[in-house]
């Protein structure tokens, strides 16, 4: 499994854990790439919601995708706009995860060209620890380098055009981050 995944059932790689204040005491995990794993426990069944919500931050928009069920296909999910100097909208991205019923989350990681961190890598390490404290549900951080680009080239390749839809563009870059790692994890 590439480092740019962290997954739950890879505890073992784990270098530092903490418990959060949550009724069902989430933990925090770092995997040995530094990638943040948060979930309820290390091997947590989420059997009941086996939908993946991928999480594609940008400074407008928030793009989403959705799995299906088998955690096979991902699919677009829309977007949120994000409002200036305002805190992320969390409780939105819960709210929509109930309501596609997914069980997990995979949010992309902004890293720069070279893969290190930025100031919104670390806005979304702390939005992902923040939405498994809340959730209890496992959060995977995915590097999400060229998953709007991948997501350009996609709608050029098909004839389409990008003007006045890039929450739409947006929302397909999160397609793209989890199919990925959908791929990746199983």
């Amino acid at each position: 499994m590439p480092a740019a995944v962290a997954n739950a059932s890879n505890a073992a790689e784990r270098t530092r854990s903490a418990p959060a204040a949550h009724p069902q005491h989430a933990r925090s995990t770092r995997a040995a790439d530094g990638a943040l794993n948060v979930s309820a426990e290390p091997n947590a069944d989420l059997s009941a919601f086996t939908r993946v919500l991928a999480v594609d931050f940008g400074e407008r928009r928030i793009g989403l995708a959705v799995s299906d069920p088998s955690a096979t296909i991902a699919s677009p999910a829309g977007f949120i706009l994000r409002r200036r100097a305002k805190r992320p909208p969390i409780a939105e991205i819960i709210r929509r995860a109930l309501q596609l019923e997914a069980g997990s989350f995979v949010l992309g990681l902004p890293l720069d060209g070279e893969g290190d961190e930025t100031d919104r890598s670390r806005e979304v390490r702390v939005i992902a620890a923040e939405i498994g404290r809340r959730t209890g549900r496992a959060v995977h951080l995915v590097d999400e380098r060229f998953t709007t680009a991948a997501a350009l080239r996609a709608v050029k390749a098909m004839g389409g055009s990008t003007r006045g839809r890039k929450g739409d563009v947006d929302a397909l870059a999160a397609t793209v981050l989890l199919q990925h790692a959908l791929n990746v994890i199983k």
